[in-house]
């Protein structure tokens, strides 16, 4: 039993909830943080998204890449997420990332994790999500973002600057954290910190926010270039 609830704290610091020790004790930090996983889940399933926004005429970064819907989906999301102005521009900034600039909802990770599409669901995260990798995979970039709403539906109104939208996706434990905030380091995390080591630029042997969200930076001064652009 002590083994499984190590394995359930650990999930669940992953997923952002629990910032406790794994220490396999069922406590009042244990069940706050399944209470709040739960409730997280309960969102998500129960999320609306409109089938056709109406259209908004605003040029976002990468929008040459997808279609007028996909734009006007996005700005759906930030909005009803409560994000600030750029928040579209992160959204796409963050897709353009986890999707090597494909905006392909079949796109899939080359490492063999499985993750598929837009954000690269995980295989566990499309089955909380009420679907699956494949049927993912076989949506239109449009209908996946209905995905990428109901992920990201827990953490509205905390979506605050690129680096935490791109920390809800790759470590939410780091949303609303400083740019400072090490997420992982090669003494403590010594395996996770090896599969990231490339984003460790300076090399000290830990991996900040800053760090982490710096590739995600560079793709949104990308597709804010004006050949990347959809015409305003």
């Amino acid at each position: 039993m002590t083994q499984h609830i190590r394995a359930l704290q650990s999930d669940l610091q992953d997923g952002g909830f629990y910032e406790g020790e794994i220490d396999g004790a069922w406590g009042p930090l244990t069940q706050s943080a399944w209470d709040a996983a739960m409730q997280s889940a309960r969102l998500r399933c129960d999320a609306a998204v409109p089938s056709k926004p109406a259209h908004v005429n605003i040029s976002l970064a990468w929008s040459a890449k997808v279609s007028p819907d996909f734009c006007d989906k996005v700005l759906w999301i930030a909005s009803n997420l409560k994000m600030p102005a750029q928040g579209p521009d992160w959204i796409m900034a963050c897709i353009a990332w986890e999707s090597a600039e494909t905006f392909s909802p079949s796109v899939v990770n080359q490492a063999g994790s499985g993750a598929t599409g837009l954000i690269q669901f995980m295989p566990r995260t499309a089955t909380g999500l009420g679907t699956t990798t494949a049927a993912l995979a076989k949506m239109t970039a449009e209908e996946q973002l209905n995905y990428v709403y109901r992920y990201f539906l827990p953490y509205k109104g905390k979506l605050n600057s690129l680096a935490d939208v791109y920390m809800a996706i790759l470590w939410p434990a780091g949303i609303g954290k400083s740019p400072a905030w090490a997420l992982w380091d090669a003494d403590s995390k010594p395996i996770t910190y090896r599969q990231n080591a490339g984003l460790d630029i300076n090399r000290d042997g830990v991996i900040t926010k800053a760090e982490a969200t710096a590739k995600v930076q560079a793709k949104l001064d990308k597709g804010r270039q004006a050949e990347y652009r959809r015409a305003a």
